[in-house]
């Protein structure tokens, strides 16, 4: 795959104005999260994100359409992965370390960073605070709900939370990612990817396998 250019977003618009920011967001080229990569799990919920950038932070909006919804976990670093869940990896440098945010789809998120999938180390609450999310559907839990359902969630990184790494400026930077859906517990389990996974068993904390992000 060609690495996904980042638009920046316009001076006139700050990530503090989010009914301006998350119009633009709606505006922009929508990647599908589409790759079945494993086919014991066939369920194909219908994902798609916008992504953006300013001198100081990146702006992901996620746009999902699914017939399965829940959303149990509220406080954040819980394993939001068993919920209607999308995700960001991201490995800023080459010295391996990558981070994953996984957000549900009431806002909830799991912030950790490392080299592989264990160990991993949390992000402190005192950082993920910084994260802003702003769910269409709300931040009070609900048990699995069977239907059409369509949602979307704006988060705003700010790059302080690359807290392994030194991130001046986004400009022209090349970072590795991937992103993801997925919904362990869910009674149609699904894990979809933006770039694919070459990997026997479903596997998201697989970083040789991660795209190319460039901040344009």
């Amino acid at each position: 795959m060609e690495p996904l250019c980042i638009q920046k977003l316009p001076a006139s618009l700050s990530p503090d104005n989010v009914h301006e920011l998350s119009q633009f967001m709606d505006s922009l080229k929508k990647n599908p999260v589409d790759h079945i990569n494993w086919k014991s799990f066939p369920e194909k919920p219908e994902v798609r994100f916008s992504i953006a950038w300013d001198p100081n932070h990146i702006c992901i909006k996620y746009f999902v359409h699914e017939k399965v919804i829940r959303a149990r976990f509220t406080e954040d670093n819980a394993p939001v992965w068993k919920d209607s869940c999308v995700e960001f990896f991201v490995s800023p440098g080459d010295d391996g370390i990558y981070y994953n945010f996984e957000t549900n789809c009431i806002g909830t998120c799991l912030a950790e960073k490392g080299l592989s999938r264990s160990p991993r180390e949390k992000l402190p609450p005192s950082l993920l605070s910084h994260i802003k999310r702003y769910p269409s559907l709300g931040v009070t839990p609900f048990e699995e709900k069977t239907g059409d359902f369509s949602w979307n969630l704006l988060i705003i990184i700010p790059k302080d939370v690359f807290t392994d790494h030194t991130v001046n400026t986004f400009t022209g930077k090349t970072f590795r990612a991937n992103f993801y859906k997925c919904g362990d517990e869910l009674s149609r389990p699904h894990y979809l990817s933006w770039h694919p996974i070459d990997t026997p068993e479903p596997d998201f904390h697989r970083p040789e396998f991660f795209g190319e992000i460039r901040f344009c």
